[in-house]
């Protein structure tokens, strides 16, 4: 059994995002209504996502814009404080995304005992941010410090609001982390948030490494049936809010319309039998 079986209890799960309302410390913090109103908000699209039948969730800070590359710890202990409080009412797995630290990522998964995280982990890129240059090998290493190798990680190997000056292709980048960074998954990203992947390029990654691939972004339900014939599951935010915002809350009829094409899609790929698990002999390579 793969991973992704044992932590999601379903093949090709799809994964709701749940984007928190600006922390401390961040431009766009509220004051006024403090740590509580974030964690209402949480725990009301943590609602929203599972009466929708999503697979499970991901906290993410997405409202902390503009971003930065080195976490403050004031949104370490804002993000573990949220998930905290509203984890009692999760029913599904979760995980942690914060933007753009693994460090910081990984020590929240391992406090809150999420299950996953992802993250850039690899590359150089010039960026929104600035210059962007993550470790995966400090990464794996705090991992491994906190005795947290149950936190499973997702690579994302092309990131969003920046650009790779490595001059390789993506599929050649994903062979080479694939090979040296020890991810327990891939992520393929379009170019921003809400941003549909390209299905060659996702199919491409997929055939060329020996690892789950996940599509990162701009998930639809007129997309469900084309991604998930190639990905091992799909991380989707943007299409579950209100309206298709981004930073709206969530949408529970947009939830329970996308995971109702999620579970026609699986349909056709097991009577065509090709829903199986990813380690699978039969899956081509």
């Amino acid at each position: 059994m793969s991973w992704i079986a044992s932590v999601f209890g379903q093949e090709k799960p799809i994964i709701g995002m749940v984007h928190l309302l600006p922390l401390p410390g961040s431009p766009l913090y509220d004051n006024q209504r403090g740590m509580e109103a974030i964690v209402e908000a949480a725990a009301k699209d943590v609602e929203a996502l599972q009466s929708g039948g999503i697979d499970a969730v991901m906290f993410c800070n997405e409202n902390d814009r503009p971003y930065v590359i080195d976490s403050e710890s004031e949104t370490v202990a804002a993000m573990s404080y949220v998930i905290g409080r509203v984890r009692p009412e999760i029913r599904v797995p979760f995980g942690v995304d914060i933007l753009w630290d693994p460090i910081a990522a990984i020590s929240v998964a391992h406090a809150v005992s999420a299950s996953f995280v992802r993250e850039v982990f690899t590359g150089t890129y010039a960026s929104d941010m600035g210059w962007w240059v993550p470790q995966a090998g400090a990464a794996l290493r705090h991992r491994r410090n906190l005795g947290a190798n149950d936190v499973h990680l997702l690579f994302n190997i092309n990131a969003e609001f920046a650009s790779s000056i490595d001059q390789r292709a993506l599929v050649d980048v994903a062979r080479s982390v694939a090979f040296s960074s020890l991810p327990d998954a891939l992520c393929v990203s379009g170019m921003m948030t809400g941003v549909g992947v390209d299905p060659n390029l996702l199919a491409a990654v997929r055939q060329a490494v020996n690892v789950p691939v996940f599509s990162n972004t701009g998930l639809t339900p007129d997309t469900v049936d084309e991604i998930l014939r190639v990905a091992d599951g799909a991380i989707v935010g943007t299409a579950l809010k209100v309206n298709g915002v981004t930073f709206n809350p969530v949408d529970p009829r947009r939830v329970s319309r996308l995971m109702d094409a999620v579970h026609a899609a699986r349909s056709h790929l097991r009577e065509e039998g090709l829903l199986h698990d990813w380690q699978s002999p039969e899956r081509p390579r």
